[in-house]
């Protein structure tokens, strides 16, 4: 009874979870059955957006909400690129700020490049300078490639800090200090990060790129959804590249760029040449071998095998092609012009149920006497010196930057990039130095509008694995399972209890009305039993005192009759 209480107490339970799992997926994503063109309707009328404002230290915050954000914080370049056809030279890939292609989110607006195959490029001011001091460096901003990619980026440039810098005349040749973001052609899918590292010995700057990560990067391409992108660079010249919150790659400055960013302090000397007597043959042919006699470097590898026979049935007197006769020569043809007319060759059907046509030839089999260019053996070389390497000189080039971290002050940020495919969606640029700012940030822009993509077609399953992943979420389910066990044992007592009392209830309702409980019958029962059993007893043992002097009287005469007259005698004595 206990045991099937337990059950299902436990099934209950079971049932009240997967409830709370169903409604906190509910929570999150839309569960609709109807068409997708209905799901995704549904799911924007419910998605809440408002323009976010950051909550904290920013240099610059970008939701593009604004349709006048360019021409006022925005400026598209008016340049020209050096060393490039007049005709192709000029940024005129078009701007507009406007909603996704897909699933737009009322009040939610992007800077989308429209144009394919033109040069683009636009930018705005920092709202204060980013210097390299103590705290660390955030870029963050998502990309939607509404199309795709073919060849093309999708990168910013943090451009250098300068006074007097014009944002409209911003090319590929405006200094700047880190570029940032996704590339593709072909086949060849990058993440860029490159700082500009300047030189402390002549104060050049030298393009030093993160070793490329080993996590595929085609999706990102490929999968038209929008991405967020994080670059964090830390005060002790580490850092990381996320894409939607996980790390694709990280690093420190100093070991993982290349070209490293500090030379070596040793190199090959250049002035430096090998010895004319120095050997680097490990092996040498032994100058002792001789060639045999017998061999013969003029054999031929293959020779005709003497012992083949002409298959049986082979046709010599037909040829393996022969002119279609069915051919005719077109009306066209003109012998004066064309020449003469001739039917085309077709394989000859005579051939096709014969081994072979045409002259019989032997076939070729390996030469048994082939040995090919005699070669004498290599052995050690007494003379072997090892390889050759030039000496080492100090680096004149050398230097040693412990703080490559202090790069150039940044003052703008640019998007400066020739694409294959267009209407390429960027949003909700924002540079800081505290990654809460930018979590809130992520949360309030990409979060919605990624969310709503997601939900689109996925699994009931998929969705609560999303969920799940998030940590409060997680949190509150091991809680949950946590408590499974206590909460089946409280009921278990509850059920104990409410059992006692109504036994005792009962109980006491029998005593007060003198009425038998059904134990109290039991125990009458089982009494009348046992004294039955009692009587049954005493009888039984009556009856064998009786019996007793009878049984033992005839005992003693059959023993005299079976006795002799000499011993019945003695035994009267």
């Amino acid at each position: 009874m206990r045991t099937s209480k337990m059950k299902i107490s436990l099934a209950l339970v079971s049932c009240v979870l997967l409830v709370c799992v169903v409604n906190a997926e509910d929570a999150v994503v839309e569960e609709v059955t109807d068409s997708s063109s209905e799901k995704a309707a549904s799911a924007i009328e419910k998605v809440q957006y408002v323009s976010p404002e950051p909550d904290g230290d920013v240099y610059l915050a970008e939701h593009f909400d604004n349709p006048e954000a360019i021409g006022t914080k925005w400026v598209k370049s008016q340049a020209k690129k050096e060393g490039t056809d007049e005709s192709l030279a000029k940024y005129d890939g078009l701007w507009a700020i406007e909603p996704a292609s897909k699933e737009p989110i009322p009040g939610d607006l992007g800077l989308v490049m429209k144009s394919k195959a033109k040069h683009a490029a636009i930018s705005a001011l920092l709202e204060k300078p980013f210097h390299f001091t103590d705290k660390p460096l955030i870029v963050q901003y998502d990309v939607t490639l509404q199309n795709g990619q073919e060849c093309g980026g999708a990168y910013l440039k943090l451009l250098q800090y300068d006074k007097e810098m014009r944002l409209s005349q911003f090319t590929d040749k405006t200094p700047y200090t880190i570029m940032f973001g996704p590339d593709k052609c072909g086949n060849d899918h990058k993440l860029h990060f490159i700082f500009q590292h300047k030189n402390p010995k002549n104060e050049s700057f030298e393009e030093k790129h993160a070793k490329k990560p080993s996590t595929k990067l085609d999706e990102y391409f490929s999968d038209k959804k929008p991405h967020l992108y994080r670059l964090q660079v830390y005060p002790d010249n580490t850092f990381d590249v996320s894409v939607d919150y996980k790390i694709i790659n990280k690093g420190s400055l100093l070991e993982d760029m290349v070209p490293p960013v500090n030379p070596p302090s040793e190199i090959d000397d250049p002035e430096d040449r090998m010895p004319s007597d120095w050997d680097e043959r490990e092996k040498i042919p032994d100058p002792a071998a001789v060639k045999p006699e017998d061999w013969d470097e003029d054999a031929p590898e293959q020779v005709i095998d003497e012992n083949a026979v002409k298959p049986s049935g082979w046709l010599e007197d037909e040829e393996i092609m022969i002119p279609d006769p069915t051919a005719v020569m077109p009306d066209d043809w003109d012998e004066e012009m064309d020449g003469t007319w001739e039917a085309p060759l077709i394989e000859n059907p005579a051939c096709e149920s014969a081994p072979g046509c045409g002259k019989w030839t032997p076939p070729m089999m390996p030469n048994p006497e082939f040995k090919g260019k005699w070669r004498a053996p290599l052995i050690d070389n007494p003379n072997y010196r090892g390889k050759w390497r030039p000496k080492k000189i100090p680096n004149p080039e050398y230097y040693f930057d412990p703080n490559p971290f202090h790069m150039s002050s940044i003052g703008a940020v640019g998007i400066e990039v020739w694409s294959m495919s267009d209407n390429i969606l960027f949003d909700n640029v924002i540079v800081t130095d505290e990654k809460d700012v930018a979590d809130q940030w992520a949360a309030a822009t990409f979060d919605i509008k990624r969310e709503l993509v997601d939900s689109d077609g996925i699994p009931w399953q998929e969705k609560i694995r999303k969920w799940l992943n998030r940590k409060e979420n997680t949190i509150m389910m091991y809680l949950v399972w946590m408590s499974l066990p206590i909460t089946l044992y409280v009921w278990y007592l509850r059920n104990r209890l409410v059992e006692e009392k109504k036994a005792q209830a009962a109980a006491a309702a029998a005593k007060k009305s003198d009425a038998l409980t059904p134990d109290d019958e039991a125990i009458e029962a089982e009494a009348d039993v046992e004294g039955s059993g009692e009587e049954e007893q005493e009888e039984m043992e009556a009856e064998e005192e009786e019996t007793a002097p009878l049984i033992e009287e005839k005992v003693v005469a059959d023993a005299d009759k079976s006795s002799s007259p000499r011993r019945r005698k003695s035994r009267k004595e």
